[in-house]
């Protein structure tokens, strides 16, 4: 059984997925190797750690209650890292996971965090932005909060970052 770490790290150009899919398709049929993939979201290697936090969120969409057990470790570790595509999986989970009341202040606080200058990853940005009004809806984001982060992200160097903060202003005003 080859190890996680090094099916991440082979195939495909070191931008893509690589074998990621096969972890995947395991990780399917075997969940019980779920910690050997959470554990390489904090491999050395940047490529490692952006394939296994693709999938460890790709597997929580697909079923949320695999991801309980992980939430504090996301929380704790995943919120630590400063790589852009650990961030915007992270927001994603957040938008997937079960918080409990103090969880969710926790996620809601690192993701205004994000949007608080215009200095973040356009996709980081984006995410943390979606992620954000879909808690706001649920109540979890106050509006004033929201709308001053949307506001700021307006004016990011990502024409995409700014057209999607001007379609979530507009969208939180008018709810």
């Amino acid at each position: 059984m080859e190890p996680f770490a090094e099916v991440l790290l082979a195939g495909g150009h070191s931008n893509s997925l690589g074998r990621s899919g096969e972890v995947l398709e395991l990780l399917r049929r075997d969940p019980a190797r779920l910690d050997e993939l959470f554990a390489c979201i904090a491999a050395d290697d940047a490529w490692v750690r952006m394939r296994a936090v693709d999938t460890f969120e790709k597997l929580v969409r697909e079923d949320p209650p695999r991801g309980v057990p992980y939430t504090e470790r996301v929380l704790d570790e995943l919120t630590a890292s400063d790589q852009p595509s650990v961030q915007w999986h992270t927001a994603q989970l957040f938008g997937l996971l079960t918080l409990t009341d103090a969880q969710r202040r926790r996620a809601v606080d690192w993701l205004l965090a994000r949007v608080a200058t215009t200095d973040v990853d356009w996709i980081v940005s984006a995410q943390s932005m979606a992620t954000l009004v879909a808690l706001h809806d649920e109540g979890a984001v106050p509006t004033e909060d929201l709308v001053q982060r949307l506001e700021v992200q307006t004016g990011h160097h990502s024409a995409s970052v700014r057209r999607k903060a001007s379609a979530f202003l507009e969208a939180v005003r008018r709810s």
